[in-house]
C-alpha cells in the first residue's frame, strides 16, 4: 500500500522572501543539452575527448598528482575526502598489483547524478580513469554498478570495448606502452554496497558488510591489494583538471573545495532535475533559481541538502554555502549534492518514516547498534503514525538514534541515525501532534509496524 506523505491540502501560495541570487550554470560535466551522442567514441574524440590522456602522459605522474592536490576537487561520492590527497596515499614501491575501483552504486535516496555519466557520458568517466591508472601505476579496474541499473550497465560496458577496438584499453594502451584493463562488475542493488570496504567485499564475491579500518584501501585493498576508490563524478573531474588545470578548476570553486558540482534538485519544486554549477552556490539560490521555486508556490517546511542520510534544515536555514565546510558549519552535510525539497503541508512524520524504513531494510546486520536500533526507529515511527505512541517515546526515538550515532563500523548507521535527531529536535511540536491526535492529525491510515526477517 502506497500512502502519499501529503496529509492536507496545500497552504495558499506565498511569495518567497526574497528574490534568488543569479547562479551560473555551467556544461563542463553536464553536456545533455549539447544534442550530441557522446555515448559513441567518435562523437566523443571530436568534442576533445582522451586529449586529456595523452597530455597527463607528457606531463608524467609526479606532475598529475600535484595538479589533482592543487585542484582541491573534494571526493564527490558523500565523504568529500580530497581525491588527490587519497591518491597520494597508495604506494609507489609495492611488488602487489594496484587497483582502480570506481563506486557507480549510487543508492543514495534522492541523489541520481551519477547515472547521467554512466547513461549519456561514459566515455567521460572511462577517460578519468584511465589517467588515474597511468599516475599512480595501476593496471586494472573495475567500475561496481548497482544491479538495477540495465541501462547504464550495457552502456558503460559499450563504452569499453570501443576503446578496447580503438586501442585505448589494452595492450600499449593509448599508445602509453603499458596494458590498461577496465571491467563492469554488477552489483545486487544494495546500499550497504556504496560504502567502499562493503563495495570491496562484494567485488571478491563475499556477503557485502564493511571492513574493519585501518588497514584502508589505499595499502590493503581489492585482493588484499593497494586500491584507490573513487565516485564516479569525482573521476568524471579529472580530464577537466588535466585539459585546463588546477588553476582554472579551481577557480570555478571556492578556496578548499574546487571545481564545478552537479546537483540533484528533487521533491517539491517545479524544475526538478540536474544542474551543474560552481561549488559555493547557496541552498537558497538553488531552490529558486535553477529549481524554478516551490510548487504552487508554497512555502518551504524543511530541505534535506544532499541525499536522505543527511541532517534536515528549516526554512531559515537556507542562506549556507553547498561546500562541504559550509554545511558542516550548519550542522549538515552536502552529501551527494542531492537536495529534497519539503513544502509546507507535508507530515514531517511521515517523511521520516519512509526513510527510517530505508535504513532499516538496508542495515546489513553486522552492527549490533545498526541491525536493532534502525528497526528500533522504523516501529516507533509507525506507532506515531498508527496513533499507538505516547509522549515518552520521543525521548526513546532519540536516545536511540543517539546509541547508533557512532557506534558501527560504517556511517550507515549514522545515515540512519542523523535524519531522525534532526526531524525530531528541528519538529519536535509536528511529532507531539501526532501523541495528542492519536495519529497522524491529518491522516489516519494505519501502516503496518516494521520487522525484520
Amino acid at each position: 500500500m502506497t500512502v502519499s506523505i501529503e496529509t492536507q491540502a496545500p497552504p495558499p501560495p506565498v511569495a518567497p522572501p526574497r528574490p534568488a541570487n543569479p547562479v551560473t550554470q555551467h556544461d563542463f560535466l553536464l553536456r545533455h543539452k549539447h544534442g550530441k551522442d557522446y555515448r559513441q567514441l567518435d562523437v566523443y574524440r571530436a568534442a576533445g575527448g582522451y586529449k586529456a590522456v595523452k597530455k597527463a602522459l607528457t606531463l608524467g605522474p609526479d606532475a598529475v598528482l600535484a595538479e589533482m592536490k592543487k585542484a582541491s576537487v573534494r571526493g564527490r561520492g558523500g565523504a568529500g575526502f580530497p581525491a588527490g590527497i587519497k591518491w597520494g596515499f597508495v604506494p609507489k614501491d609495492t611488488s602487489k598489483p594496484k587497483y582502480l575501483v570506481v563506486n557507480a552504486d549510487e543508492g543514495e535516496p534522492g541523489t541520481f547524478k551519477d547515472n547521467y555519466f554512466l547513461s549519456e557520458d561514459p566515455h567521460r568517466l572511462i577517460e578519468g580513469c584511465i589517467i588515474c591508472m597511468l599516475t599512480l601505476g595501476i593496471g586494472t579496474c573495475y567500475i561496481y554498478i548497482r544491479g538495477e541499473f540495465f541501462k547504464q550497465i550495457a552502456t558503460t560496458d559499450a563504452a569499453i570495448q570501443q576503446c578496447y577496438a580503438a586501442g585505448i584499453l589494452g595492450d600499449n594502451a593509448s599508445g602509453s606502452g603499458r596494458r590498461l584493463d577496465i571491467h563492469v562488475h554488477t552489483g545486487a542493488g544494495a546500499y550497504i554496497c556504496g560504502e567502499e570496504t562493503a563495495l570491496l567485499e562484494s567485488l571478491e564475491g563475499k556477503p557485502g558488510q564493511p571492513r574493519l579500518k585501518p588497514p584502508f584501501p589505499a595499502v590493503v585493498g581489492a585482493f588484499g591489494c593497494p586500491t584507490v576508490i573513487n565516485n564516479v563524478e569525482t573521476l568524471a573531474t579529472v580530464p577537466l583538471i588535466i585539459e585546463h588545470g588546477a588553476d582554472w578548476f579551481l577557480g570555478l570553486g571556492v578556496e578548499r573545495d574546487g571545481g564545478s558540482r552537479i546537483v540533484g534538485i528533487s521533491g517539491h519544486v517545479k524544475r526538478p532535475g540536474l544542474y551543474e554549477v560552481g561549488v559555493g552556490v547557496t541552498l537558497y539560490d538553488m531552490i529558486y533559481g535553477p529549481g524554478g521555486g516551490v510548487l504552487e508556490d508554497r512555502a518551504i517546511k524543511a530541505v534535506i541538502p544532499g541525499g536522505s542520510s543527511c541532517p534536515v534544515l528549516t526554512a531559515d536555514e537556507l542562506d549556507v554555502p553547498m561546500t562541504v565546510d559550509g554545511m558542516a558549519k550548519a550542522g549538515s552535510m552536502l552529501g551527494t549534492c542531492g537536495i529534497i525539497v519539503i513544502a509546507e503541508g507535508t507530515c514531517l512524520v511521515k517523511c521520516l518514516q519512509r526513510i527510517s524504513h530505508f535504513y532499516a531494510h538496508e542495515s546489513c546486520g553486522q552492527c549490533t547498534p545498526c541491525r536493532e536500533g534502525t528497526g528500533w526507529l522504523a516501529r516507533i515511527l509507525d506507532d506515531l503514525e498508527a496513533g499507538r505512541a505516547q509522549q515518552a517515546d520521543l525521548d526513546v526515538l532519540l536516545d536511540v538514534a543517539d546509541q547508533i550515532f557512532g557506534n558501527t563500523i560504517c556511517a550507515l548507521g549514522d545515515a540512519a541515525a542523523l535524519p531522525v535527531q534532526s526531524f525530531v529536535r528541528k519538529f519536535r511540536a509536528e511529532f507531539e501532534a501526532h501523541v495528542t491526535h492519536r495519529g497522524c492529525p491529518h491522516d489516519r491510515i494505519p501502516l503496518p509496524r516494521a520487522t525484520r526477517v
